[in-house]
């Protein structure tokens, strides 16, 4: 009971700190990502809104998700020939296509609408807020010369820590290489190999992309590492609960499950079908906002395992219908993805394992069958499978065997949901919400024109005196040239003494 009125009281006290530090009416300038990132950031930009902020967002003319109209911001359009929509299976091929019409069109209105630039100097904004998946929303900061704050996991070259902290190859896997923080001699040298690729694609492949922008609009030239190095907070979307215990750094704030809320009723026919469900409950499965269906094959394996089970089955599938469709599957173009979550009656969620459907099936304890598609899908649901509250099949491994297998394994394996819950519990015992946090320091920069306190200024140092080479070499020579001296001397005499003694014979 003591505890309990302790705990309410460092709540509300809390609560009292965010009113008492609020920020009236800052102005804010937004570079978002378009697709499945500007959920997120449209999710941080309704709170910020809702206390009185001020937001403007840079968005293309031919955005997949981002409204020119909205109640929440001004919009500041620049003109795209192509949509992300349109491009989205050439980017699959040409990973570095996206930045460079983004960078292509923010040059040209740079260069061909000067009235836009002036319009944003003379805005008086009080801060910039980017996803650096891409760059130009940090190189947009430094040509304002404004305080940055990113709303970050992925930067342009990959995670975002490995530029920011100490990142010791020996339990630190680079995404991508499918390894967990316990590695054996050989993980450890691929897990080299695979961040040596990434350190090779950021120098020759992404960063020359920006290099030009950087050289011909910011005086004294920059790159986009040290750019992305000196933002002034990075509201992290990650927490240690999970994410893999690391080396982190003062101005990182994670905010991981910011987006999560709680439930709320299902709509009345959604609600009948899952409660037609009864004992054995529902799976639901959706493989994200980029992928409508999977090959017709893979669909049909996987609908006539579902057409087996008694559980019902509520399926984001769009396209061609599965022809082994059961009676029990209800297919939909789109679901309330959160409010099923959240359903008492949810057993199993089948996703691709991008961060929002990760993050929400830990918030809500709900075990995931996961089958993931590219980029870090497969990263994501390997920490929960490590975690003992996910199974992973590969696309390629998909069959009526494999899915009716783990499914079932799921669904029947008590450890599963238990650990999954036990994962949501550490996730919402938290002294301060994550949307909370990240409204307090985007309002603290705002406050503070900035918080170079918090950031460190490594990024500034050349590579050889980070890694103190020029202090080794410095402590070799201190040594090394006395006892050489020495040697020398002691050579010099001994030969002097040969050659007399030589002589005198």
């Amino acid at each position: 009971m003591a505890l309990t009125c302790f705990s309410g009281i460092i709540t509300l006290s809390l609560h009292l700190i965010l009113l008492t530090s609020h920020c009236d009416g800052g102005n804010i300038l937004v570079f978002p990502v378009d697709g499945s990132h500007w959920i997120n950031m449209k999710i941080l930009l309704e709170e910020l809104h809702s206390r009185g902020h001020n937001i403007s967002v840079i968005r293309s003319s031919t955005s997949w998700y981002i409204p020119e109209k909205s109640p929440l911001y001004t919009s500041i359009t620049i003109e795209m020939d192509e949509a992300l929509e349109n491009f989205f299976d050439i980017y699959l091929q040409e990973s570095l296509f996206l930045s460079s019409q983004y960078l292509f069109h923010m040059n040209l209105a740079f260069e061909l609408n000067p009235t836009l630039v002036k319009n944003l100097k003379d805005s008086q904004y009080d801060l910039v807020l980017a996803d650096p998946a891409m760059g130009p929303g940090p190189v947009l900061a430094k040509y304002l010369k404004l305080p940055l704050v990113l709303n970050v996991r992925w930067i342009t070259s990959g995670e975002g820590h490995f530029i920011l902290a100490p990142s010791p190859l020996s339990y630190i896997p680079v995404p991508g290489s499918g390894f967990t923080d316990k590695m054996d001699f050989i993980q450890r040298v691929k897990n080299f190999f695979f961040y040596s690729i990434i350190q090779f694609q950021e120098k020759f492949l992404v960063g020359p992309i920006y290099d030009n922008l950087c050289n011909k609009y910011i005086e004294g030239g920059c790159d986009i590492v040290s750019l992305l190095q000196g933002a002034d907070i990075w509201l992290f979307r990650s927490d240690f609960v999970f994410e893999f215990p690391r080396p982190t750094m003062p101005n990182v704030v994670y905010i991981g499950g910011f987006q999560c809320k709680p439930a709320q009723p299902l709509p009345a026919d959604l609600e009948e079908f899952v409660q037609s469900a009864g004992e054995h409950g529902v799976i639901i499965m959706t493989l994200g906002t980029l992928v409508n269906a999977l090959p017709k094959e893979v669909s049909d394996e996987i609908a006539s395992v579902f057409a087996k089970m008694p559980q019902k089955v509520i399926w984001r599938h769009k396209g061609e219908h599965p022809s082994t469709l059961g009676n029990n599957t209800l297919l939909v173009d789109w679901m309330p993805q959160k409010d099923l979550l959240g359903h008492p009656q949810i057993k199993v969620f089948v996703a691709h394992g991008g961060t929002n459907g990760v993050q929400e099936a830990i918030y809500f304890g709900v075990p995931v069958l996961g089958i993931p598609l590219f980029f870090d899908q497969y990263d994501n649901l390997l920490r929960l499978q490590k975690r003992g509250a996910a199974k992973i099949i590969q696309l390629a491994d998909v069959n009526g065997h494999t899915f009716e297998k783990t499914i079932k394994e799921l669904l029947h394996k008590v450890s599963y949901r238990e650990n999954m819950q036990r994962l949501s519990s550490l996730h919402r015992d938290q002294q301060m919400p994550p949307m909370d946090q990240a409204t307090f320091w985007v309002e603290y920069v705002m406050r503070h024109k900035g918080a170079p306190h918090l950031r460190t200024e490594a990024y500034r140092m050349p590579w050889y005196s980070y890694y103190c080479l020029d202090v080794l070499i410095f402590l070799v020579t201190t040594v090394t040239l006395p006892l050489f001296s020495i040697f020398a001397i002691a050579k010099f005499l001994c030969c002097t003494k040969k050659r007399t003694k030589t002589k005198q014979n």
